[in-house]
């Protein structure tokens, strides 16, 4: 049973990694049109938490399939695995504390 978790978690994670890739690239932003600060804002946090979310997926893949046996690198994969969580979990948190600052201060 274990190992039909460990593909599912390895399925999702492989589909959000394309997910990411798709996401920045609709994020990408040729046209330098005028913005007003909290937009662009936005934009930002949405863009860093694509690419800490696909660092987090790439290094989830370094871990799983390159390196099983190298102690001294899979150690760094997993805290770049950890930081890359957790930093994509602050950034999706900042962006509805962010709007709701936004929107107190149009009040």
């Amino acid at each position: 049973m274990d190992s039909v978790n460990l593909f599912c978690h390895e399925f999702v994670v492989a589909v959000s990694s394309v997910a990411c890739i798709i996401g920045l690239l609709l994020l990408w932003d040729d046209h330098k049109q005028q913005k007003d600060e909290a937009q662009e804002t936005e934009e930002i946090l949405l863009r860093m938490s694509f690419a800490y979310w696909l660092v987090y997926c790439v290094a989830f893949g370094i871990e799983k399939t390159v390196l099983p046996n190298w102690e001294s690198l899979t150690m760094a994969v997993k805290i770049t695995t950890a930081l890359s969580y957790f930093l994509t979990f602050s950034c999706i948190l900042s962006l509805p504390l962010h709007k709701f600052a936004v929107h107190e201060v149009e009040e």
